[in-house]
């Protein structure tokens, strides 16, 4: 009768082990992995509690049978921590009453799973059910955790392929806002060259060149608080905002609050954003300008070898619900110059000394605008001296560089 039991015993667990390998390989959801589980140790084991709590974002019970809510609710999973090895705690001192067995589920060395074992009334005959299958409710509890951890990895990694290509489509939507190099003025009064470059697959910085009419054109360099997708988000709604106002006859302070106002309503005043705005016009050769909060921009004359800071002259766009003072200033520009405006991820890079912190790199600006004979030897300087096409690992932000060259 013995040998007999002994077969019956080892037929069901070997039918329980391929009932629940059956259900993994067809790829069976969570809810119906734990429902065989508690099928086997409840139903076939006569097991009465079984609690089961798993880590994912956080910990968290997914399964409680047996028990009710408020003993769920009672029992803290960090006072389960010091279990590394299946554990007796009926007869210690423990904050879980009712339960009998602790079985700890590690993945990598790590804790993914506590599983609480409980009997059915102490009256019943015979050994416990818990005593006489430990090791198979030990192994059956490890094939059911990593599992149903195997199936959150999956589906964590399908949510994060499926980001990765809304981030490569928001990217390539996002290149399309600002003007590519075949797309930037090139005539006898200016020409124009340009490297944008986010640090993530999407950023806050922002560029852009448009014709006024009228022998006018407008350009700006711009730069959301913050980076990712809610500074592209911002970004974008500005870009728009931008050429729908920007006009050959709106005067220049009418202009930037109307876009401090559009800018404050989508932000809410959460994020600002920091600007350079300029308007030339090729009759009078006159840059008519305004710097928000932003990075100055530098311009080279090239005979006289002089250099002009075109620093702030008002508060970023959307810090407040009205910008305060606006200083609107006007060069001309008389004799063959370079321009360069850039967002301060450019400039601002990680110190490489031991005490952290950032340094300027705005000397390697100042070099190359006045070493290069053009504009376009100005931006491939400063590229080739960041190593802006590489992995410079000193830069931690968005990057932004628009050159001028402005005929005499």
């Amino acid at each position: 009768m013995a040998e007999r039991s002994t077969h019956q015993t080892l037929k069901f667990k070997l039918n329980s082990l391929l009932e629940i390998t059956r259900a993994i390989n067809d790829n069976q959801p969570v809810d119906v992995l734990l429902e065989s589980y508690v099928d086997i140790l409840c139903n076939k084991l006569n097991i009465g509690k079984v609690v089961m709590f798993k880590h994912q974002d956080e910990w968290e019970c997914i399964l409680s049978a047996g028990v009710s809510g408020d003993v769920v609710d009672s029992i803290r999973v960090e006072k389960l921590f010091s279990y590394v090895e299946i554990t007796f705690i009926s007869s210690v001192q423990t904050s879980l009453p009712g339960f009998d067995i602790v079985i700890p589920v590690y993945n990598n060395y790590l804790p993914i799973a506590y599983v609480l074992i409980g009997d059915i009334e102490e009256e019943m005959k015979g050994i416990s059910p818990v005593i006489k299958h430990l090791h198979f409710i030990q192994t059956i509890s490890n094939i059911i955790v990593v599992a149903i951890e195997n199936i959150r990895l999956f589906q964590e990694s399908l949510r994060q392929e499926a980001l990765r290509k809304e981030l490569e489509l928001a990217s390539q939507m996002q290149n399309m806002l600002v003007p590519s190099s075949r797309d930037l003025p090139h005539n006898e009064h200016l020409m124009m060259n340009a490297f944008y470059k986010p640090h993530y697959e999407v950023g806050g910085d922002y560029f852009d060149c448009i014709d006024l009419g009228d022998h006018k054109l407008g350009f700006c360099v711009a730069d959301v608080s913050g980076k990712g997708m809610a500074a592209a988000l911002l970004m974008s709604n500005f870009q728009a905002t931008l050429r729908a106002l920007f006009t050959a006859d709106i005067s220049m302070e009418g202009l930037l609050q109307k876009l401090n106002k559009r800018v404050h309503e989508s932000a809410q005043g959460e994020k600002f954003i920091t600007m350079f705005i300029a308007r030339f016009d090729y009759s009078t050769h006159q840059l008519e300008y305004a710097n928000a909060g932003h990075t100055p921009a530098v311009i080279y004359r090239m005979d006289s070898k002089n250099i002009k800071l075109l620093e702030s002259s008002c508060l970023a766009i959307g810090m407040l619900e009205r910008l305060p003072y606006i200083s609107v200033k006007k060069l001309t520009i008389m004799e063959d110059s370079l321009m360069l405006a850039y967002t301060d991820g450019l400039v601002e890079l990680l110190s490489d000394t031991d005490e952290g912190g950032v340094r300027s790199a705005f000397n390697v600006l100042l070099s190359a605008i006045q070493q290069a004979s053009d504009i376009d030897g100005v931006i491939d300087k400063v590229i080739e001296t960041q190593n802006l096409n590489g992995t410079n690992q000193a830069i931690f932000d968005d990057i932004t560089l628009l050159g001028v060259q402005f005929f005499s």
